[in-house]
């Protein structure tokens, strides 16, 4: 396919070249032509244009030609750039959503009926988190004959001497300031910032970890393509340790913007160099672990299950074994959308999720993701009374 990738970032950038890798034409559209150039490495040969996100004609000219356009920048643009790949009648795929008008239905799914009368596919949520997350409860969910609550846990740490954030800077400000959303009994609700905190186990060598409500993409989809009671996401790590401390001490608010020091911008793969170099950035990790609990009817008596899968990405060392320098985050979501696209269902119009696809789709994609180095485990545990914990 001819593919325009917008937004050249840590990501953007990452997948842009697995793209070519695959046998694409593809072509990049930033707002800051030298750090693209960064992010893509001297020896890259993927054209890269100047556009803003923010200018529909703008982007409706650098992608003239496309078949498929990613948005790999900020979700808060995902609207205008649906809307230009409808006037290039050309597929869409994003990482993320924003949701500002209905903080629980992602904003995507409104052009659904616009992509279908174009007989276009529109992918959303294509990453790691959200994303294969989604994938992982859709296949939990379909082994159950009811599904009673979805837990995500999802874990980030750096370890250096300086705040490094494995986000860029706009995303992980704006999941600072805003209220988790959960699923509760049946009904969408916003949390308290940084609430509910709990001691959860990841797979090893991560080990425990303290976790609290975040606000992640998964809640404002999957609630609306599975049947379910109950859904939350929790985020742990020293990244996110961090943030709950400015927020504990009043440093993080919606007015006071983003202060630079705290959220310093997006590492390039040359300064992520410098720092391993400089022993100021000696690793970084990410993991994920979806939590699926239901009923299995049987023939004689129905069985209480909850269904674990564990995801362990390459650390930052495991990654700079591979010769590349980006972050485990980065790195996860890039490959892991690249396979979206691998398999991307052309003849399906509309707009999807990705526990709204074919089964043979999500299937592919799941399989396609041990072969980069991310483990992927999968426990099922009987639960015997409905106080049993619910960790396996």
């Amino acid at each position: 396919m001819r593919i325009f990738v917008l937004g050249a970032g840590a990501t953007g950038s990452l997948l842009a070249q697995l793209l070519q890798r695959q046998g694409h034409t593809v072509w990049c559209g930033d707002r800051d032509l030298q750090r693209a150039r960064r992010f893509l490495g001297k020896r890259s040969t993927i054209p890269v244009t100047e556009v803003n996100a923010r200018n529909l004609r703008g982007i409706v000219r650098a992608a003239r030609g496309c078949q498929l356009m990613v948005n790999a920048s900020a979700s808060v643009f995902n609207q205008i750039v649906m809307r230009a790949a409808l006037r290039l009648r050309a597929h869409y795929l994003d990482l993320s959503s924003h949701l500002t008008r209905n903080p629980f239905k992602a904003e995507q799914l409104a052009y659904g009926k616009r992509f279908a009368e174009r007989n276009r596919t529109a992918v959303i949520n294509t990453g790691a988190a959200p994303g294969l997350t989604n994938l992982l409860v859709k296949r939990a969910a379909e082994m159950l004959d009811a599904v009673e609550a979805v837990h995500i846990r999802l874990y980030e740490s750096a370890e250096s001497r300086d705040p490094i954030s494995q986000w860029s800077p706009e995303v992980t400000f704006d999941e600072a300031i805003s209220n988790p959303r959960v699923y509760r009994s049946g009904k969408f609700r916003m949390a308290k910032r940084f609430a509910e905190m709990e001691k959860f186990r990841f797979p090893d060598p991560v080990g425990a970890a303290n976790v609290v409500l975040a606000a992640q993409d998964e809640v404002a989809t999957l609630p609306h393509f599975v049947i379910m009671q109950n859904m939350d996401v929790k985020i742990g790590g020293n990244e996110f340790d961090r943030l709950r401390r400015w927020y504990k001490q009043g440093k993080l608010s919606k007015s006071r913007g983003i202060v630079r020091r705290r959220f310093p911008d997006t590492l390039s793969p040359r300064r992520i160099a410098s720092l391993i170099r400089q022993g100021v950035l000696q690793n970084a990790r990410f993991a994920a672990v979806a939590l699926v609990r239901g009923i299995k009817r049987g023939k004689k008596e129905d069985q209480r299950l909850l269904i674990r899968t564990d995801c362990l990405f390459p650390t930052l060392y495991q990654i700079r074994q591979q010769g590349l320098y980006t972050t485990p985050v980065a790195y996860a979501t890039a490959h892991i959308a690249a396979l979206f696209v691998k398999f991307f269902p052309r003849d399906l119009p509309g707009v999807f999720p990705p526990e709204a696809l074919p089964v043979e789709t999500r299937r592919a994609i799941v399989a396609g993701i041990r072969a980069h180095q991310i483990k992927i485990s999968h426990k099922t545990k009987i639960l015997k009374s409905p106080s049993e914990d619910d960790e396996i």
